[in-house]
């Protein structure tokens, strides 16, 4: 099985930062398109940012977030700048295979919380 693993959460301040860490089992960076989401309270859960051959976001964080993967470290690291209260969540760390088909894997998530 995939087992991923998130971890960087905390509490921040509004526009400080914060780096988010997925560590993933075996060689599953190299075989999964990765991604991150996000579920407020009392909302869906949302779509942040993916990598495999490029990398997306969606546009609530562009420019402010930046998704990357160490390979031999099989991490998944999304970096967020400038945060604001609006980012507040649960973020959690997905894997697919196929970029155009459903994530099938999971992490159990890490909380985000900014303070305004």
């Amino acid at each position: 099985q995939v087992q991923l693993v998130e971890s960087g959460g905390g509490l921040v301040q509004a526009g400080g930062s914060l780096r988010l860490s997925c560590a993933a089992s075996g060689r599953t960076l190299y075989r999964y398109a990765m991604g991150w989401f996000r579920q407020a309270p009392g909302k869906e859960r949302e779509f942040v940012a993916a990598i495999s051959g490029r990398t997306d976001y969606t546009d609530s964080v562009k420019g402010r977030f930046t998704i990357s993967r160490d390979m031999a470290k099989n991490t998944v690291y999304l970096q967020m700048n400038s945060l604001k209260p609006e980012d507040t969540a649960v973020y959690y760390c997905a894997a697919r295979l196929n970029n155009w088909g459903p994530y099938d894997y999971w992490g159990q998530g890490t909380q985000v919380t900014v303070s305004s």
